[in-house]
């Protein structure tokens, strides 16, 4: 059997992590990479390479990737899970770190699809599993940074499934809703920070407080989300999109039924 070669991006904590895990177990030569190499030693005793990559800097994903192909000569699944969330209101956020927020959630993630579609073009399949959200469906106050940044993630993967199937590569959406990881506490401390003193400053604690509410044992682990990953690197046919996480199947649901009024007065409730 021809070796299966997978890249995980954000592999040191949570879905990357779990992910990492779930692929070299599945049979995958699997790569994990993070900023942080410190972090990603444990994933060393179970058999995943690691090394560092930051997906703002083009030469660390330019050589990344060279060494991947270098090392096996193809590279088979690309998961772009490298993200974050930056709340605060629109007025609050400095541009500097919107820019930030596009860079890291979008165009990094465009970029590594930039450099491994060549490969997988001339292999004649690849598999390209870009990690967006239920935030890229729905949406709420103080969160439209983030939201925005994965909204552009559902439009760029619709529009890159359709351009790379002509040449066997398929272009799979993972929505994972509320999920225990970091990017919960990381959030909700940007959230507090950028409102700190201003006219959001109030309303940013009722919307801390809710999602604070939220992140507890109801949720789902990212183990859940990895799962559903390796499902979609493996399955011979994958579906478009997967919505993951308790909850995540009815809040896309109900988005796609409501009108904006509705949908716009049930999340007003939830954020008072």
């Amino acid at each position: 059997m021809t070796e299966r070669v997978a890249l995980v991006t954000g592999g040191s904590s949570g879905i990357g992590e779990a992910t990492a895990r779930g692929l070299v177990g599945a049979g995958f030569t699997t790569y994990a990479v993070a900023r942080r190499t410190d972090r990603l030693a444990p994933l060393d005793a179970d058999g995943i390479r690691t090394f560092a990559m930051d997906v703002t800097d083009d030469a660390s994903m330019a050589a990344g990737i060279e060494r991947i192909v270098g090392e096996h000569g193809r590279i088979d699944v690309l998961v772009n899970n490298a993200g974050y969330g930056s709340y605060g209101a629109v007025e609050d956020v400095p541009i500097d770190e919107a820019r930030r927020q596009f860079e890291v959630n979008v165009f990094g993630l465009a970029r590594l699809v930039q450099l491994v579609t060549p490969h997988m073009r001339a292999q004649g399949s690849g598999r390209i599993i870009n990690i967006s959200s239920i935030g890229g469906k729905f949406y709420e106050p103080l969160g439209a940074w983030y939201h925005a940044t994965k909204f552009a993630v559902e439009g760029f993967s619709d529009s890159l499934r359709l351009e790379l199937a002509p040449f066997g590569i398929d272009v799979v959406i993972i929505e994972p809703g509320p999920i225990r990881t970091e990017w919960n506490s990381i959030s909700r401390d940007s959230l507090v920070e950028t409102s700190r003193g201003g006219a959001y400053e109030e309303r940013a604690e009722r919307v801390r407080g809710v999602m604070e509410r939220g992140d507890g044992p109801t949720m789902s682990g990212p183990d859940v989300v990895a799962r559903k990953i390796v499902k979609a690197a493996t399955t011979r046919r994958p579906k478009a999109r997967y919505p993951v996480g308790r909850g995540a199947g009815s809040i896309v649901l109900a988005r796609r039924l409501l009108p904006d009024g509705v949908m716009d007065a049930a999340i007003g409730r939830v954020y008072k």
